[in-house]
């Protein structure tokens, strides 16, 4: 009997034993288990913050190129507008009773013929002004001469004519009320309008 007792008590131990061993076991799992678990949620966060950084990243790189993009167009237009109204702005002007290109008018025309070469579809009016000396009649057909000869150095730079036209105001238009030479000198002139391709 006491050898039977002995014998249960041994096995007892054992089980409790080996049960307790098997309970630590499941709880080093258990433990690994959440270490593993917390692990990969770490991993996943760490992932999320990178793919958020680089989202931010793009988005500014975007917004930064957008912003250059802008400021181009911005700058490409004021250059435009700047080379427009220098074209439309500067005239040409003449000596008295004349319609021969001086030497200052030569070099306007080459920036002229070259704004022009540069902007294809842009078709100009070319406006024949006189002074207010001569019959009506004959500052008409001054003014024209004087268009016509602009317009021919125009063709000649390399500009189709069939781009050009004119139209003669004679002295009806003055730039400048008054007389004397000083008045008279800038109402002699053409004037470039732009007509169409803007």
């Amino acid at each position: 009997m006491n050898k039977y007792f002995s014998r249960l008590t041994v096995f007892i131990l054992i089980c409790f034993f080996g049960l307790g061993l098997g309970c630590a076991s499941k709880q080093v799992d258990i433990d690994e288990g959440m270490s593993q678990e917390q692990q990969i949620s770490e991993e996943d966060k760490q992932k999320a913050e990178e793919e958020k950084k680089a989202k931010e990243e793009r988005l500014k790189a975007e917004e930064l190129k957008r912003q250059q993009k802008l400021e181009q167009q911005k700058k490409e237009e004021k250059q435009k507008k700047e080379a427009l109204r220098k074209f439309s702005d500067v005239n040409v002007y003449f000596g008295f009773d004349s319609s021969e290109i001086t030497s200052k008018a030569r070099a306007i025309l080459e920036e002229k013929a070259a704004w022009l070469l540069e902007n294809k579809d842009v078709k100009i009016i070319l406006e024949g002004h006189c002074d207010e000396r001569g019959t009506t009649q004959y500052n008409l057909a001054l003014g024209e001469r004087r268009a016509e000869s602009v317009k021919t150095y125009l063709v000649a730079l390399g500009v189709d004519g069939s781009r050009i036209s004119t139209i003669s105001y004679g002295e009806e238009r003055p730039a400048v009320q008054g007389s004397g030479e000083d008045v008279w000198s800038k109402n002699r002139r053409a004037e470039f309008v732009i007509e169409s391709g803007i």
